[in-house]
């Protein structure tokens, strides 16, 4: 297993992870829920200072447990940072600029906004001080939402998933996943519902160790299950099919199953959700999930996904660096990323559209930024439509 962590603030949980397995991603789940601070805030209790965002003024919760101080400081992530520039219309690149080169005209800029309107509420997804309930030190603003954004954590929602997996009856695995600010990410694959493509993958080699797909010209069935916690879009299951020959994966996001984060407007204070809410959204998940699965994971399902593909991949194409071009082009794809998937289809040996597509979905292998990854993976087929009208 390669594990890659993200940056890790001062006293701050680690919350990130590249191509972990199961058991790490629900170690560092289970440490956010334990470390976890969600809490309805007036803007007159949200303020600014070096940077950071302070508490103040927002009353503390007793529970079993102790009592759990609020008010305090948080530094805030990125992600945090674009929601508080969303939520007061202060231009992302102007807030990003100030953070950079002036971080006194931050503070005023966000200050002078949260003053207009004392009374308008937020949600506060923070991480406590690793110091622990009660006890002072910097914690971690994680994004500023909604006041009406529902609640529905990533370790929670993944165990009501994979209960719904296992209820389906279907042999899976589970071949990787990814944490990051914004999303989790966890493949899952059935090897029992594979099918031969051998006209998708007829003359192409791997990029990563150069065996044929002539060889091995097999797809397996499968499907990412994602979720945010901080705004960045709803929980999903996205059907996936996986090339053996290469691991590629690519994803086929009009035909998610989702279930957005919006609830009703929240009291002030420490949110909570009652019990019975959180049982019915748990229960919905893991049926939804047993329906998806039942139906991304049919050999039906599959073969009428390769058909659409095999329709476009054999085109030929007659200059291949001008269609990769003007696929990139097309779909705001970088140059770095752009020359990645030149040298990934010249390695590949398929002078096809089908050679785009899959130099599209082995790149996204290859990079370090688990988001950037899946946004590539569901861009392949887009590519290989793309790429076979350019020719």
């Amino acid at each position: 297993m390669t594990q890659q962590f993200a940056e890790r603030a001062t006293n701050v949980a680690l919350t990130g992870a590249r191509n972990a397995d199961l058991r790490d991603l629900i170690s560092i789940l289970e440490d956010g829920q334990r470390r976890k601070l969600d809490v309805i805030a007036p803007a007159s209790a949200l303020r600014m200072r070096e940077g950071n965002v302070h508490v103040e003024g927002v009353e503390s919760q007793i529970t079993n447990s102790g009592v759990t101080v609020v008010d305090g400081i948080y530094r805030p992530t990125t992600v945090a940072d674009e929601g508080i520039a969303d939520k007061l219309r202060i231009p992302l690149a102007y807030l990003r600029r100030m953070r950079a080169e002036n971080v006194p005209l931050l503070d005023e800029n966000v200050n002078a906004w949260m003053q207009k309107e004392p009374g308008r509420r937020f949600m506060l997804r923070a991480f406590r001080s690793e110091n622990g309930p009660g006890m002072p030190g910097e914690g971690v603003a994680r994004a500023l939402l909604s006041d009406s954004y529902k609640l529905m954590d990533n370790l929670d929602m993944l165990l009501a998933a994979l209960d719904g997996v296992d209820q389906s009856g279907h042999p899976t695995r589970i071949t990787g996943c990814d944490l990051t600010d914004r999303r989790m990410y966890v493949r899952v694959e059935s090897e029992a519902v594979a099918i031969q493509a051998r006209n998708l993958l007829r003359g192409y080699r791997s990029p990563f160790d150069g065996r044929s797909g002539d060889e091995l010209p097999m797809i397996s069935a499968g499907f990412v299950i994602s979720n945010s916690e901080v705004g960045s879009g709803a929980f999903t299951i996205t059907p996936r099919a996986v090339i053996q020959v290469c691991r590629n994966g690519l994803t086929e996001p009009k035909d998610v199953m989702r279930a957005v984060h919006l609830g009703g407007k929240q009291d002030e204070g420490v949110v909570s959700m009652s019990r019975q809410t959180e049982r019915k959204t748990l229960e919905l998940i893991t049926s939804r999930t047993t329906d998806a699965v039942r139906t991304f994971l049919s050999r039906d399902y599959v073969e009428a996904k390769v058909y659409e593909m095999e329709a476009a991949a054999g085109k030929t194409l007659e200059e291949p660096t001008k269609t990769i071009e003007h696929v990139t082009k097309s779909l705001s794809i970088g140059n770095e990323t752009k020359d990645r998937i030149l040298s990934h289809f010249i390695r590949g040996g398929q002078m096809t559209a089908g050679g785009v597509m899959q130099a599209v979905t082995s790149t996204a292998q290859t990079l370090t930024d688990a988001d950037q990854a899946a946004a590539l993976e569901a861009l392949a087929l887009p590519a290989l439509t793309a790429a076979a009208a350019h020719g």
